[in-house]
């Protein structure tokens, strides 16, 4: 029992000092923070009271109007802080991480911001924020209109249910937006506030997160998610949703099969409030959650306006990206707004607020294709030497990616895949037309440097024997090795060439060079009979070459930044080398 509760000690303890985020002093996290997001902001101030104001010489709305503010827990950001700026926010209100302000806060913050029209707090229904700010326009002498944000299709409620109902996410800074352009344009409270309030009531959001965040005044994730377990419908705090779905039990869901769920619950909360989605015009907001990349919410927003278009909406404006978070959480939300002319007019409104994004008018979805019409050589018979390289390939891919990851890039495997993927054999066609398809295909489809340096190889290799006039469909021997002794050195010069790689420097030079000395070797002593022959003789001194590279330090591509951290792996592009001349298993080297 002792030595368990050692054990246990020690595991919480190394979670306890895991470094995961960038921090002095957790109790002074949050003003250290909050001063930097001020002094980085170009149009507001902190102000001693608890909140951050529009800087009245960048307020292009100084006159009077009704004012906007809103507020709630930190961790969230951009939101709200970053939507201060003429025609959208006067002031924000920043509680602790994931707790709501105080209404001594939001009090000083609605008479600081208040012209004499009346103030519009902007809220979302979580309880907290619901009583400080009800508190706060209780308690100030300014005139308060209040705009409840209760958009989380995930905590949609029966009637006769008394919870606190639907939860306030990313519809806030759609409604916002609004009704800060509407306090923009003239209109009175009454007027701001009921703008707001439609856009609130017509909108609907839901989350799925893959992985939690991290609080770093605590290091603690901010829910428990286990390995392999996503949950659907998860709030902006980590709060449980729908569903925690277990993707270890089966085959993981796709990007349009999650979009499609939370466009379902989205679909039916709308309908609950008699807001259809067939016939309607929408804004679509895809929001990250703080740790998903610009490219997977860019898929995200491509699935979801075709899936839209489906159901009868058209996507009238679309925005994208991480603006509503929950520190960083990987997770996204999507948010449907149904829009009439007017809520349009106030999105396109303009705003000085630093973190509202690009908005597109009318988006339209087709997957970005690049368009190749090359095809493989399909001329006489099978062409069995290159066909084996190419079958090598095929069952390496994701073996040559980790090796790559280990040596410091992670992309070797799929640039050949993309290359190669979709090649059907046996190939047919000379020598000379497979090695120029393989070009084309590197050269075109693979990108990065393996794409340059073997469509550089396979072009020189072409080269050569279309000189020659060779083809080992019908070749002796002693002919093909000179073509390819002619190609090989050709290949090791033209690659030197183009990035400086020599013997030596742990890249695909190190099998290529000596399979090529070995070709020049067997023309000049005529030393196969046969082309196997031939294939065996250089596929020994490639191995040889492939197998050197492990142990070795990189001084070329990118794994020659990372030092001796990548020298405990061979080359992948070496091994892939290896494969030109014969089988070898990518465990043995």
């Amino acid at each position: 029992m002792s030595q368990d509760l050692t054990e246990n000690n020690a595991e919480n303890n190394a979670k306890k000092n895991s470094y995961k985020s960038f921090r002095n002093h957790p109790a002074h996290f949050m003003e250290e923070a909050l001063g930097g997001l001020v002094a980085a902001h170009p149009n507001a101030q902190w102000h001693e009271e608890g909140f951050i104001g529009l800087a009245e010489e960048n307020d292009g709305n100084a006159d009077r109007h009704v004012a906007v503010i809103s507020g709630g827990g930190s961790g969230h950001e951009p939101m709200h802080a970053g939507f201060i700026g003429s025609g959208m926010l006067d002031a924000a209100c920043p509680g602790l991480l994931f707790t709501s302000p105080n209404a001594v806060q939001i009090t000083a913050a609605t008479e600081w911001a208040d012209r004499g029209e009346g103030v519009v707090h902007v809220v979302k229904n979580y309880t907290g924020d619901v009583m400080n700010f009800t508190v706060a326009a209780n308690s100030s002498d300014a005139e308060v209109a209040t705009v409840t944000v209760a958009d989380d299709a995930a905590t949609e409620i029966d009637e006769d249910d008394d919870s606190p109902g639907r939860r306030g996410t990313g519809a806030t800074i759609i409604v916002e937006k609004i009704a800060g352009a509407s306090a923009a344009r003239g209109d009175d409270l009454a007027t701001v506030a009921a703008t707001a309030q439609k856009a609130a009531d017509q909108s609907r959001s839901m989350a799925v997160a893959l992985m939690p965040g991290h609080l770093p005044t605590t290091d603690r994730e901010t829910f428990d998610l286990d390995e392999g377990e996503i949950e659907i419908g998860v709030g902006i705090h980590g709060e449980p949703g729908v569903e925690r779905r277990d993707t270890t039990l089966g085959e993981a869901p796709t990007a349009e099969a999650l979009v499609e769920e939370l466009l379902d619950g989205i679909t039916e909360s709308l309908g609950n409030a008699d807001v259809a989605l067939d016939g309607a015009d929408v804004v679509l907001l895809v929001n990250g959650l703080g740790g998903v990349s610009e490219l997977e919410l860019d898929l995200v927003f491509g699935q979801a306006l075709g899936q839209l278009a489906e159901r009868g909406a058209t996507v009238r404006r679309g925005i994208v990206g991480t603006l509503v978070t929950s520190m960083n959480m990987a997770g996204v939300s999507l948010t449907v707004t149904v829009v009439d002319d007017e809520l349009l007019e106030l999105i396109d409104a303009d705003t000085a607020a630093p973190a509202w994004p690009a908005v597109v008018a009318d988006p339209q979805y087709s997957p970005a294709l690049m368009v190749d019409d090359s095809e493989a050589p399909n001329d006489g018979a099978e062409n069995e030497w290159l066909s084996a390289f190419a079958d090598r390939l095929g069952k390496s891919y994701d073996d040559l990616t980790e090796l790559d990851r280990v040596a410091g890039d992670g992309d070797f495997g799929q640039n050949l895949e993309a290359a190669f993927g979709d090649i059907e054999t046996p190939l047919k066609g000379s020598d000379a037309d497979v090695l120029e398809f393989f070009a084309h295909r590197m050269l075109v489809r693979a990108g990065g440097t393996s794409g340059a340096v073997l469509g550089t190889l396979f072009r020189e290799m072409g080269d050569a024997f279309a000189d020659a006039g060779v083809d080992s469909r019908n070749a002796d021997a002693a002919d093909f090795a000179r073509a390819l002794s002619t190609g090989l050195n050709n290949g090791v010069d033209a690659i030197t060439a183009l990035g400086g790689a020599k013997e030596g420097d742990n890249t695909l030079i190190d099998s290529l060079a000596p399979a090529a000395k070995e070709a020049a070797n067997l023309v000049k002593e005529a030393g196969a009979n046969t082309i196997a022959e031939v294939l065996k003789q250089l596929h020994t001194p490639a191995v040889e070459g492939a197998k050197s590279t492990r142990g070795m330090q990189a001084k070329k591509g990118r794994a020659s930044y990372l030092g001796e951290s990548a020298a405990d792996v061979p080359d992948p592009g070496a091994i892939a080398i290896t494969w030109l001349f014969g089988e070898a298993a990518v465990d043995e080297f």
